[in-house]
């Protein structure tokens, strides 16, 4: 293994005395291969990373919610704004640090992909979090879900899908308020947040990571601030199981010991020209390299 500074690997992997452990929020699309980021994170010495999907966002946006209409906080904002409002900061931020814990660990990992929806809110509470997102072709993520839903076809999607058809399935799963619409409107408005917040995201395709996996982590680690470490790629860490039959079988979270590269699903022409029309902006921005093949 490499790595810079001199530092022996026990060293590495511990923050520094006293100090919390910084935050690594792992989010985007889903079928983006954020279940095989995570192995790859937790075979890092410094990095402490369960792999599961976390509560912690959906938590502070329901705090969020809740205090924002409360009678009493209101009240208080008249009265003393500045004070207010900071103990509201404080309370927030306390909860982030105690669910993230004592890790001895110089990063933590948390996995949600809602964290894509409320970037600023997090860099409010925890401003050296750095943010991974996970992006694959959409003309795949799209043959992905489809293949899992017709491997599980007597069970419907948990926001009713079942009943669509092919075209209509993929086309409600990629709108506004579903799981792949909503990861796409977040994507579509990142060019509008400051370049300060945009420098915390590290956009990551499937297709590079499993292309040139060590090229790429070695990268991402660069980017993460943490010494090389190289990573047996044909003994990948397994840790615990999602929890697959809360998404109704159609998002599974299988883990591999072993990279293997990922087939190419044929998706019907007219549904694979419906994606590359309708979100144009998402293959200029981050798959232009596939532009003319799509053209």
């Amino acid at each position: 293994m490499s790595r810079t500074g001199g530092n022996n690997e026990s060293d590495a992997a511990r923050p520094t005395a006293g100090a919390a452990p910084g935050l690594v929020c792992v989010t985007g699309l889903p079928r983006a291969g954020s279940t095989l980021l995570c192995q790859i994170l937790a075979a890092h010495p410094a990095i402490a990373c369960e792999g599961l999907s976390s509560p912690l966002c959906n938590t502070l946006l329901a705090i969020r919610r809740q205090v924002s209409q409360d009678d009493f906080f209101l009240s208080q904002l008249d009265h003393a704004r500045d004070s207010a409002y900071g103990r509201l900061q404080a309370a927030m931020t306390g909860y982030l640090r105690g669910w993230l814990g004592g890790a001895d660990r110089t990063l933590v990992v948390d996995k949600n992909r809602a964290w894509l929806h409320c970037i600023e809110m997090l860099l409010e509470l925890a401003p050296e979090t750095r943010m991974i997102v996970c992006l694959r072709d959409l003309t795949q993520i799209a043959a992905s879900i489809e293949a899992q839903h017709q491997k599980s076809i007597l069970i419907d999607f948990a926001d009713g899908l079942a009943d669509f058809d092919r075209f209509g399935r993929i086309d409600a799963l990629f709108g506004k308020g579903r799981v792949v619409g909503d990861a796409l409107v977040s994507l579509h408005a990142i060019n509008d947040l400051p370049d300060a917040v945009r420098e915390r995201l590290f956009f990551l395709r499937l297709e590079d990571l499993l292309a040139h996996p060590a090229a790429v982590t070695t990268r991402l680690f660069d980017w993460l601030g943490l010494p090389a470490h190289a990573i047996d790629f044909n003994a990948l860490p397994l840790g615990p199981a999602e929890s697959d039959s809360h998404f109704r079988l159609k998002y599974p979270h299988t883990r591999h010991a072993r990279l293997a590269p990922l087939p190419r699903r044929p998706l019907p022409p007219r549904i694979e020209k419906q994606i590359h029309t309708a979100c144009r902006w998402y293959y200029e921005q981050f798959y232009r390299d596939a532009l003319l093949s799509i053209n």
